[in-house]
Order: structure tokens, then C-alpha cells, then sequence
């Protein structure tokens, strides 16, 4: 998300952190584009309520990609594009300050939105980005951005890596902000549980606070969760999905395999879904839920159910 500092109309960081507030957010990351100018200014408008992570957007000729808990006053470099080689760098100036490197926007339409990058290297692929949110929170350059992201999943578990799924505001507006938001299960507020979670796929997004879902497997006495891997054998594997805030919607369960169960959601939005499988069945299992219309409403980061 964005200030007046950079592209972010007249938000000033105490309207930023106001309605950070507002909607309920625990934290925020701010990612100004090619600058630091406004990491001093955080630390007092902060508090225990609310983390803010040090962050850069940054804006390079062939792409964009955020840099997420970068120290104070850390700049990185966007004066290149992908024919000059040097993004592996970048991207690695950013993990020895222990930071998180995301691809951003992928299919963003504008010049130099569109990430022209390989994916390798980087901790995270932005799914859904809210910055049009105003408009249209969900639209097609979010769709082929899931897509791409869903078609690589079953191989980079495979493979041992995979990259989760993140969504961000891309907050430059009054009224953007958590729309959507991540959902990080960390173990606390700080930067680093935070930075960890979404490293290990400990997340799913939401569309808006109104929306509330968890996700688990289970295979006799053992359980995982979102970003978890199941301690699978040979019996039935149980998905539970409690789901509530999308009235009439549709909840998609998602393998290898491609979508493979849908449900329909009551009236009030609220249900508590199961559906089984076992690990020669799926290598893994995620979720998608929309509204009636196709717009998204949540999706989660996989449960892996089997590993190479």
C-alpha cells in the first residue's frame, strides 16, 4: 500500500493508519514506490494493535515486486529491466536483510505491470491485487494471475518449493485499504511470525473482513492445516471448510486434479463443508470461494496431502 509520498493521492501515513484501524487490520505493509522517504515516520503512529512492515514497491522496466520488511531507510534498486540480468541480486540484497520478495501484479495492463520475470528466486506470487478494488475487486488480470499461479502448484510441490499466494490492496485511494487483505496464521505480531507465515503458505485472503473461513485434513488422529503437510497413509483423508460472510456462494475445492467439488452456500453465507479424499487421490487440496456472479470472495493457500 501506498501514501501520498508515492503515488497514494493525499493519504497521509495518520489517514493510512486511521483506517488501517477502522477496517480492523492487524497489520499493513508499506511499500512506496522506489523510495523509503516514509519509514521514519511508522514508528509512532504504530502500536501494539497495529504492525506496520518497512516495505518498497519496486518499479522496474519489466515488472514490479514488492520487497517486504527491508531495514529502515533501505532502498532497492529498480533502474533495470529483465535483459540486464541482474533482478537474482536484487532479489537476493532482500533476503540477507531478511526480507520477502514478492512478485507483484503479474498481469497488471499498463506499461511495465506485466511481471516479465521467472518466478524463481522470489517467496510469493500476488494473486489478487485490489488496487482498481473501487471498481471491480476481482477482475480478469486477478483471474490470469490465479491461473498461472494454480498451474504451477502441483509442481513446485513436487518439486519441495512451492511459492503461496498473497493479496494485497495496492492501497493508492481512500477506501481501498483491505480489499483484499492476507490472512496470516503467525504465531505473533511482529515482522518476522508475520514475513514467516506467508513464507510457509500460513495464509489465505479475503475479500473483505466480513469473510471468515478456515481449512483443515484430517486423517485419523493427525491434522493440518493451511500451508501445513498432512502426515498421510493409506486411509481417507476428510477436507473441513467453515466458511462465513458469502451469502448464496460458491465454495470450489481445488487439486492436482483441477477443481473437483463445488458447494453452494446457503442463504446466510455460512456453512461447515467436508469432502474426502486420500493422498494417492490428491497431492494437495485449496479453496476457492465467490460470490454469486463469479466475483472472489477467498481463496486459501494449499494443505499438501502428498510430496514427492
Amino acid at each position: 500500500m501506498h501514501s501520498a509520498r508515492s503515488n497514494g493521492a493525499d493519504l497521509t501515513p495518520e489517514q493510512v493508519v486511521a483506517d488501517a484501524r477502522a477496517v480492523g487490520l492487524d497489520f499493513i505493509a508499506i511499500t512506496e514506490h522506489n523510495t523509503t522517504d516514509t519509514h521514519g515516520v511508522w514508528g509512532p503512529l504504530a502500536g501494539d494493535d497495529l504492525l506496520v512492515i518497512l516495505g518498497q514497491e519496486v518499479t522496474t522496466r519489466t515488472g514490479h515486486w514488492l520487497a517486504l520488511g527491508i531495514g529502515p531507510g533501505q532502498v532497492v534498486d529498480w533502474r533495470y529491466g529483465v535483459r540486464d540480468g541482474v533482478i537474482d541480486r536484487q532479489v537476493e540484497q532482500v533476503h540477507r536483510a531478511g526480507g520477502l520478495c514478492v512478485a507483484a501484479h503479474p498481469h497488471a495492463p499498463y506499461p511495465s505491470g506485466v511481471f516479465a520475470y521467472p518466478f524463481d528466486g522470489f517467496d510469493a506470487v500476488e494473486v489478487w491485487n485490489g488496487r482498481w478494488s473501487s471498481e471491480l475487486p476481482w477482475n480478469a488480470d486477478n483471474e490470469a494471475a490465479l491461473a498461472e499461479w494454480g498451474r504451477g502448484l502441483a509442481a513446485g510441490i513436487h518439486g519441495g518449493r512451492w511459492r503461496p499466494a498473497l493479496g494485497c490492496s495496492d492501497t493508492h485511494l481512500a477506501g481501498q485499504l483491505g480489499v483484499p487483505h492476507t490472512v496470516v496464521l503467525a504465531e505473533e505480531l511482529t515482522t518476522a511470525a508475520i514475513l514467516a507465515g506467508i513464507r510457509a503458505g500460513r495464509s489465505w485472503i479475503a475479500g473483505s473482513a466480513a469473510v471468515e473461513l478456515s481449512l483443515t485434513a484430517t486423517t485419523g488422529d493427525a491434522s493440518a492445516g493451511i500451508g501445513q503437510r498432512l502426515d498421510t497413509g493409506e486411509g481417507p483423508i476428510v477436507v473441513r471448510v467453515d466458511v462465513r460472510g458469502v451469502p448464496s456462494g460458491t465454495v470450489t475445492f481445488h487439486t492436482d486434479r483441477g477443481a473437483v467439488h463445488r458447494v453452494r452456500l446457503p442463504q446466510d453465507g455460512s456453512g461447515a463443508l467436508t469432502w474426502r479424499t486420500s493422498a494417492a487421490e490428491s497431492m494437495f487440496v485449496r479453496v476457492e470461494v465467490r460470490h454469486p456472479g463469479g466475483q472472489m470472495a477467498a481463496l486459501t493457500n494449499p494443505v499438501v496431502l502428498a510430496g514427492p
